[in-house]
């Protein structure tokens, strides 16, 4: 399972530049405004503060949390690795197909079982073993009511992951207050998708004071300069106003124009997968255009007729509707069944 489309190799190879590219396959927040945060040399020169107090009383306060339930990494990728070597895990379910790291994080000598979410939701994991959720889910985007699941992993005295990544685009239900009643829970949470800030390097596990001591940490592993940007940009509160308004306006753009495929999935988050057939000559006809999305083939259960398109800005949707239907008027037609 590899991770995102690669924009720098596709940019090589119809000769243009990266930002020339829309970027549909990146799932990050449409709404990016102008950064105004200022460098100060100060920030520079002096040792952060490496309990990283300020970010960690703001995350707190944001995710209703205590900081002491929460340890800090250089992003959700350093999080899920750190996470797997701080509780070398022997059995590992996976719901499958989900974010490629959480296998790619597991030791070869970890027995990895793969759940298939579409199929077997309910199958129920052995005991003690560790079991792996993210919801909403990727690459469809839905959210699940893990109530009856999390009766189950209880009953079998699970350690339970779940990664909410993409829970504010939809202000949906967070499992984090689990934390203060189930010992073996831990929350992933990526703040590069809905603070879209992928080159600020900063994820967080979210667990008991006594989980979290078994990380091993550099005294400073996330820079100075990350944790500014996150801060103000947590506190901003027009910012999540914003975004959310924004995220459903042109979420309801990008879906009216995805109905042309022969099947679209229900989507959570900001994000759609579709499925056709003929799938190569359409991911060359858009690249051939700058728009590139993200093929699906990587990732377990599916294959490269799955498509998955985030959602963008009116400009960036006006360019793919223009792209598809040309496509449409001087192509093949058969690799989808228009609505009726």
């Amino acid at each position: 399972m590899k991770h995102g489309a690669n924009i720098y190799k596709y940019a090589k190879e119809i000769c243009c530049k990266a930002d020339e590219i829309i970027d549909f396959s990146s799932n990050i927040n449409l709404y990016q405004p102008k950064n105004d945060l200022v460098l100060q040399d100060a920030t520079i020169v002096k040792y952060a503060d490496q309990s990283y107090t300020k970010l960690k009383k703001t995350i707190s306060q944001k995710y209703s949390l205590k900081t002491e339930q929460i340890s800090l990494f250089n992003g959700a990728s350093s999080a899920i690795f750190e996470l797997f070597k701080a509780l070398k895990p022997k059995k590992v379910y996976l719901y499958a197909p989900l974010y490629g790291e959480y296998e790619n994080g597991l030791d070869k000598d970890v027995k990895i079982k793969k759940i298939n979410r579409f199929e077997n939701l309910l199958k129920t994991p052995s005991y003690n073993s560790t079991v792996v959720f993210v919801n909403p889910s990727t690459p469809e985007g839905k959210y699940y009511d893990l109530k009856k699941l999390f009766k189950i992993w209880q009953k079998q005295n699970c350690t339970v992951i779940l990664d909410e990544s993409f829970l504010e685009f939809e202000e949906l239900k967070s499992f984090r207050k689990k934390i203060n009643t189930y010992k073996k829970l831990y929350i992933i949470q990526s703040f590069s998708k809905f603070y879209s800030c992928a080159g600020v390097r900063i994820g967080a596990v979210f667990s008991n004071k006594k989980n979290l001591k078994k990380f091993k940490q550099p005294i400073w592993n996330i820079s100075s300069l990350d944790v500014e940007f996150l801060t103000k940009r947590l506190m901003d509160k027009k910012f999540e106003k914003k975004s959310i308004m924004l995220h459903k306006k042109q979420k309801n753009e990008l879906k009216k124009i995805l109905k042309r495929f022969k099947y679209i999935y229900k989507s959570d988050s900001n994000f759609f997968l579709v499925k056709c057939t003929n799938k190569n000559k359409l991911f060359q006809h858009l690249l051939n255009q700058k728009i590139l999305v993200r093929r699906c083939g990587s990732f377990d259960f599916l294959n490269d007729e799955y498509f998955r398109f985030a959602v963008k800005d009116k400009n960036s949707h006006k360019k793919l509707k223009k792209a598809l239907k040309e496509y449409d008027e001087y192509s093949c037609r058969n690799f989808c069944i228009p609505d009726r």
